[in-house]
């Protein structure tokens, strides 16, 4: 695996959701974390699974993120697996919403293939801190988005799936 994880946070708390997934994916291969002001003009070439995240706010991604994924080429994105996650409050989406969603809106109009459902990581008030728990949610969840990357992978391409 060649993983990316760029990420977006105001107060820490979604740095450290995405420190702890690309902790767990680096089991599985190789993950550069970046943080989305270090990703600008990011070349994806060889990149065969794209996570990002940020915290949510005013039902979305920070604007931010946002402008960072809308300048991701339709040609990047097409068929590249991703999986997107966010930190929020713990309340009914309606009430919140969620960046997950947000960006995972808007990576699939580019084509885009998810690997998993968009994840939600809970903080216990505007600036945190992150739920109890919620930095082992977050590496399981990495350990099911790795699984079913490499599932997805060996289906794509079973020539490779045979171990040498």
């Amino acid at each position: 695996m060649n993983a990316v994880v760029v990420y977006d946070t105001q107060f820490g708390n979604t740095e450290q959701i995405a420190r702890a997934i690309a902790s767990r994916l680096e089991t599985d291969g190789i993950v550069r974390l970046l943080a989305v002001a270090d990703a600008n003009g990011i070349n994806l070439t060889g990149v065969d699974l794209l996570v990002v995240g940020g915290p949510t706010q005013g039902h979305s991604a920070r604007p931010v993120l946002l402008q960072w994924v809308k300048e991701l080429s339709p040609e990047m994105l097409h068929g590249m697996a991703v999986a997107t996650f966010d930190t929020r409050v713990h309340w009914p989406m309606l009430l919140s919403g969620s960046a997950a969603n947000t960006l995972a809106k808007s990576m699939r109009q580019y084509g885009a293939q998810f690997v998993v459902s968009p994840e939600s990581f809970f903080v216990t008030g505007r600036k945190g801190p992150l739920a109890p728990g919620e930095l082992e949610h977050a590496s399981e969840w990495a350990g099911t988005l790795a699984m079913r990357h490499r599932s997805m992978m060996t289906t794509l391409n079973p020539i490779h799936s045979t171990p040498v």
